[in-house]
């Protein structure tokens, strides 16, 4: 029997790909994955849940894992076919977020151009894994912060880009502090605001950088997105946020004085 919550990246999408994992999602994303795969994709009543061969559901966590793998290669093929820059490096790109080897990328091809050639908008997706994220609001915000991950691969975060990736964001129900949090991560250089890191202005009082600080740490440390459903083939790019986090609050509090 297949244990999913034990997959990596390789063994999630040869299995779903290879049909030898006995499940299907149902929704915009079983429906790809099943046109990827060549075979009708099984559909499911109620919210999009996964069974595994022997009748049994998966648990949250691993529903949650790969609908995360599976939303971010097809927003991000979606991100691509919106813009209107497809090079011979979008398939690639995704070894910036998923720790996958060079013959997955076959399979990671496979989700990405059948994601450009279908009929459904980028919408379709991100209310899909609102759904199925929903409670676990910094896994969705995980999502967001993989799709940035890839938009700023050619060195720049271009116009059609930053609103798709906005677009996605309020579909998924990432609140617009936590966006513009991303953005000030992904976007600018030397000038990046550490306040506007970490969702504060330069005026809140010292003990509640503090707290907020410690609370931002809590909510996105790496063990906790993948407890909570974040593959942890996507840990790299947790571990990138969770230190420009820390960077910002070291800048101020050196700045004021916060001990």
């Amino acid at each position: 029997m297949l244990e999913l919550l034990g997959f990596d990246v390789v063994s999630i999408l040869g299995a779903i790909l290879g049909g030898a994992a006995g499940f299907a999602l149902g929704g915009p994303l079983g429906a790809l994955v099943g046109a990827a795969a060549g075979h009708a994709a099984q559909r499911f009543s109620g919210a999009e849940i996964s069974n595994r061969s022997d009748g049994s559901t998966l648990n949250d966590q691993a529903t949650r894992k790969i609908s995360f793998t599976i939303g971010v290669i097809v927003l991000g093929a979606k991100m691509a076919k919106a813009d209107g820059r497809v090079t011979d490096d979008e398939i690639r790109v995704f070894r910036r977020v998923f720790r996958t080897s060079p013959e997955e990328e076959r399979n990671v091809a496979k989700l990405f151009n059948q994601a450009k050639r279908d009929t459904y908008g980028f919408e379709a997706y991100a209310r899909q894994l609102n759904r199925v994220l929903e409670g676990v609001p910094e896994v969705k915000e995980q999502v967001v912060d993989c799709l940035f991950e890839i938009a700023k691969a050619d060195g720049k975060i271009h116009a059609k880009e930053a609103a798709f990736l906005k677009e996605v964001a309020r579909l998924m129900g990432v609140s617009s502090l936590a966006f513009s949090r991303l953005r000030n991560i992904h976007v600018g250089d030397d000038e990046r605001d550490p306040y506007a890191i970490l969702g504060l202005s330069q005026e809140e009082d010292p003990q509640i950088i503090k707290s907020h600080y410690l609370q931002l740490v809590r909510d996105h440390h790496p063990d906790k997105l993948t407890a909570e459903g974040m593959p942890e083939e996507a840990i790299e790019i947790a571990n990138q946020k969770l230190a420009r986090i820390n960077a910002a609050y070291d800048e101020i509090s050196k700045a004021r004085g916060i001990r």
